[in-house]
């Protein structure tokens, strides 16, 4: 009798025990790990702190935290919320890991990916990095695809010793911050921040060629990649790509902003004022930095001296109350002090073509127009070089800011 008591008495203790150590996620760094429909893991890392009685994430990309504050635990399950792209993980605890899905709302339909987390494991690709064969510091020239639909890059990358830090840039932006490691002959790559998914793995054939590159994207998605150091490797001018069809020297549109009202490019805020206009979606990572530049820091340089910036955005729904949601959350992340218009349109099928019909080339997410005080546009910016760049994005602030000072000093 005493025995059964002792047993129920540890078995109660037990699974008390466990109970309790499921009420908070372990602090300090994991290692989280995504895999994709053809079983290829896609790895990234991330911080659990404690701050002001709760528990918050940051997600580790390169030189990138990226804070989620959405963090909520009922019984044996996890739900994190990301800050923005309206994705989240819904998750249960084994132990003190976590197993689930990271589920990426897409409008019309969601898209999932199963998802383990490891409590103490600071590695992200290998657990040991040897001295490596190779170095891949420096431009690239990379082409994504095959056959006649081919994409030329300029891959950046930094290594120290095994690790690698970098990028792509694109003519419509780039991969944000990449981090990884070089392996023997091969260079791995990744970045999770709750829009991108994305894992890169090549060939290191010499200090100057890769090859035999796959590039996968969420999901399902699949590319091919190889190439070619290229110290002088630069993307066409980004002032050169979209225009405005011929006879036209302005634009004009009536989108109504998050609470439902119309804002017109013709109300009398905008008159005489230096306008920029913001082409992006709360879907667009690429959209994400350029609205973080504007807001910390151009908005504050420039809006007291004339200038106004106007958000147009296409969601991936023409549901209103949907948009409404995606774009809130982005306006109170980033804390958006300029109006944000939810023009009704998708990102697809020629969409924002039709809605600025003046357009005469669209090419991507996020396009910025930058119209001077008569109203006319001087010049439209395709893409947007973030901060994972390095010097592309310093480059691209003092010349943004340069055609600035000149038209408001016209």
């Amino acid at each position: 009798m005493k025995r059964k008591a002792a047993l129920i008495a540890l078995s109660f203790f037990i699974i008390s025990s466990f109970a309790f150590a499921q009420t908070k996620l372990k602090t300090g760094i994991w290692r989280g790990v995504l895999t994709n429909s053809a079983g290829k893991q896609l790895p990234f890392n991330f911080t659990v702190s404690d701050t002001a009685g709760r528990q918050q994430l940051a997600i580790i990309n390169g030189d990138e935290r990226l804070k989620v504050t959405d963090v909520k635990i009922a019984g044996d399950s996890v739900f994190i919320h990301m800050p923005l792209f309206d994705s989240e993980f819904r998750l249960k605890f084994f132990g003190d890991s976590l197993k689930g899905q990271w589920i990426k709302h897409l409008g019309v339909k969601d898209a999932s990916m199963d998802f383990v987390a490891t409590p103490g494991e600071s590695w992200r690709f290998f657990k040991s990095n040897d001295a490596p064969k190779f170095n891949v510091s420096g431009n690239w020239t990379a082409v994504f695809g095959d056959g006649a639909k081919k994409d030329t890059t300029v891959g950046v990358f930094k290594q120290n010793l095994a690790f690698v830090n970098g990028t792509f840039l694109t003519t419509t932006g780039d991969y944000r911050y990449l981090e990884g490691a070089v392996k023997d002959d091969s260079l791995y790559l990744s970045c999770f921040d709750g829009g991108h998914a994305f894992l890169f793995i090549a060939k290191i054939n010499d200090e100057k060629t890769i090859s035999d590159g796959k590039f996968y994207s969420g999901y399902s998605g699949l590319d091919h990649w190889a190439a070619v150091k290229n110290d002088n490797a630069r993307l066409p001018d980004a002032y050169s790509l979209t225009a405005l069809k011929p006879g036209y020297k302005k634009i004009d549109f009536t989108f109504k902003d998050i609470n439902g009202n119309n804002v017109s490019l013709s109300d009398s805020r905008f008159k005489n004022k230096v306008v920029i206009v913001q082409i992006l979606g709360s879907w667009c990572p690429n959209c994400m930095d350029e609205t973080n530049y504007f807001v910390s820091s151009y908005y504050k340089k420039y809006h007291d001296k004339g200038v106004e910036v106007i958000g147009l955005a296409y969601e991936r729904t023409t549901d209103f109350a949907k948009s409404q949601k995606t774009l809130q959350q982005l306006k109170t992340h980033f804390n958006v002090p300029y109006p944000l218009l939810i023009t009704g349109y998708t990102p697809a099928n020629g969409d924002p073509e039709k809605s600025l019909p003046m357009l005469a080339d669209f090419k991507g997410f996020p396009t910025t127009i930058i119209i001077d005080k008569k109203g006319e546009v001087r010049k439209i910016h395709t893409g947007f070089s973030g901060p994972g760049t390095g010097t592309y994005y310093t480059e691209f602030i003092d010349e943004f800011q340069k055609l600035t000072d000149d038209l408001l000093a016209e």
